[in-house]
């Protein structure tokens, strides 16, 4: 017989009514004050994005925001579509870098020779000098804090002979990573009709960057570095403002302007992929503004955790009369901050479960669906091995059954 159950929800699967009623209060009060906030904030004008809470309007041309604990997708405009990545083409650049450091084949100490074609190199700089030695580690900061194309050129030449050979490498590592719209054909983002990522491309890679490369993300959060006796800011409005840790700005005539930018709040870090602004002061309004909802909008919840007995199951003819059903590993899902009002989740198992019972089997399914919730369904499997009885303890149990019913 199929059994479903609906479980009641709080901060976990197993909470009961009282945390329920006191986090809905404390959720009603923070969307009062996001009300408020809102209303003295201009609308902004452009076509909407698609959210899990509803439309949402954007500037942006192209936007994607990202769970980087979940993966969840919390707002998507156009994110797969081929652009225009403009300069934030160097994450690929920086996580090929950082890729040989961690190998060994790169040391930070290392000094690279600075070609002409590097110096002569246009767009932004790190203002390097024909003929000289610089450290990869400066190399690093003038690439992210200042955005230098001439920097991306030593790096490229340095690792692999040239820039051309270069984007051989960021166009493997891009199939690796499974960057399905991207095709580079340089390593600074410098206009190229058939240079191109996709909003969920660089949202992809830059939490691969944070991932694979934390020792190496601390450059993003630096706000300025100074070279050759120039001191220049970081590009990044959100990492001057102290709201973000990285990661990178971007400018063509062709893409407009656009921004990835990554904070964490309370173990929660969220992803910012825009593009196809008009301004800068456009740029730096709308991701602060969409970093800001995506934090307020949305939480994590932690289900269940691996070790959690979600449900004791009856079992037919076994040494003990019931199985724990487990989830197995720590189920986390990004929600909308009023889940707790519209989030159903089931537990379906076939019941009694007939003996033996392996620990580690699949007996049955966890379901999770509602209005903004991402609909799930996960397997849940037996916490515990549960042997037949012997054949005279499975005789008696089945004339008991027989005699009183069941």
């Amino acid at each position: 017989m199929l059994t479903r159950r609906v479980l009641l929800l709080s901060g976990a699967v197993l909470s009961g009514a009282p945390a329920v009623a006191a986090q809905l209060k404390k959720d009603a009060k923070a969307k009062a004050a996001a009300a408020k906030a809102d209303a003295a904030t201009p609308a902004v004008a452009g076509t909407p994005a698609q959210t899990p809470v509803g439309p949402l309007d954007t500037a942006a041309r192209y936007a994607v925001i990202v769970d980087f604990n979940t993966g969840a997708t919390l707002l998507d405009k156009d994110a797969d579509a081929a652009m225009t990545p403009s300069s934030m083409t160097k994450l690929m650049t920086a996580y090929i870098v950082y890729g040989m450091l961690k190998s060994g084949r790169l040391k930070l100490d290392q000094e690279l020779p600075v070609s002409e074609r590097a110096w002569r190199m246009g767009g932004s700089k790190m203002f390097v000098q024909i003929g000289t030695q610089v450290r990869v580690e400066d190399l690093i900061r003038g690439m992210i804090v200042q955005s230098g194309n001439d920097a991306c050129i030593v790096l490229a030449e340095g690792i692999a002979g040239s820039e051309e050979q270069f984007v051989v490498l960021m166009n493997q590592k891009a199939k690796e990573l499974g960057l399905t719209q991207s095709n580079f054909r340089n390593a600074t983002g410098w206009p190229d009709a058939d240079h191109r990522m996709s909003a969920r491309d660089i949202a992809t890679l830059a939490a691969r960057l944070i991932r694979d490369f934390p020792e190496y993300y601390k450059y993003d959060s630096e706000k300025s570095f100074k070279y050759n006796n120039i001191d220049q800011g970081n590009r990044n409005p959100l990492v001057q403002k102290g709201l973000a840790d990285g990661l990178k700005t971007g400018h063509t005539e062709d893409g407009g302007y656009g921004i990835v930018v990554s904070a964490e709040r309370g173990g929660r870090r969220v992803i910012v992929v825009l593009n196809g602004m008009a301004s800068m002061k456009q740029r730096g309004e709308e991701s602060e503004r969409l970093l800001e909802w995506a934090f307020r909008e949305f939480e994590d919840v932690t289900l269940f955790t691996a070790g959690d007995t979600i449900e004791q199951v009856p079992v037919w003819l076994g040494a003990q009369p019931s199985v724990p059903l487990v989830g197995g590993r720590d189920l986390i899902v990004t929600m909308p901050r009023n889940w707790r009002t519209t989030a159903k989740v089931t537990v379906e198992y076939a019941s009694p479960i007939r003996a033996p019972v392996a620990r580690g089997s699949t007996l049955g399914r966890l379901a999770v669906a509602g209005t903004g919730v991402p609909d799930m369904s996960v397997p849940l499997l037996a916490g515990a091995d549960v042997p037949r009885l012997g054949l005279p303890r499975r005789a008696i149990a089945v004339l008991t059954h027989y005699v009183v019913g069941g």
